[in-house]
């Protein structure tokens, strides 16, 4: 897995996570850290779906690249793999930090599965933690886009012999 800022853009990574309940992590590499976001329905590149995305603890820039099996009894326990990754540019004009603090955030992937332009919108009521994952509509977008795991059989028995660097979802 590269490094995480690749010529000076920042990183993206979505983890595919089958804790007690799949979901997957959207983090997006922002003042050092990785801010996450668990998103129960994973991401998609159909504009018509917007997802719930909930606000998590920011991971370390290390988790990047992260995969393997959290181990029972551990916050987050089950398998982890990296579904996707690559580069993210601001589109306003105000730092990711401000944007986030006004609740809507305006992005554009470069990834091998997620490309072009998404939104995280924050909910008005129900807390700071709540959001929306939205595609906007682009050359990118596909209305017949589907959700598929990473994660085969051949891929799970790999990861049990990795052990994870934290104990974080």
């Amino acid at each position: 897995m590269p490094s995480p800022t690749v010529a000076g853009q920042p990183a993206f990574v979505v983890h595919e996570h089958h804790a007690s309940r799949l979901h997957y992590d959207v983090r997006l590499e922002i003042k050092g850290a990785l801010v996450s976001w668990a998103v129960p329905k994973g991401p998609s590149m159909n504009p018509a779906d917007k997802r719930l995305a909930v606000m998590v603890d920011d991971h370390p820039i290390e988790y990047f690249g992260f995969e393997g099996i959290i181990p029972e009894g551990s916050y987050g326990a089950g398998p982890v793999v990296v579904w996707d990754h690559g580069t993210f540019e601001t589109v306003e004009e105000d730092d990711p930090v401000a944007q986030l603090k006004k609740g809507r955030f305006a992005f554009v992937l470069k990834g091998k599965k997620l490309k072009g332009r998404f939104a995280l919108a924050r909910f008005a009521r129900g807390g700071d933690k709540n959001w929306l994952l939205m595609k906007t509509k682009d050359a990118h977008a596909d209305p017949k886009w589907a959700l598929k795991s990473d994660l085969t059989p051949q891929r799970l028995k790999k990861l049990a012999v990795t052990v994870p660097p934290c104990e974080t979802s």
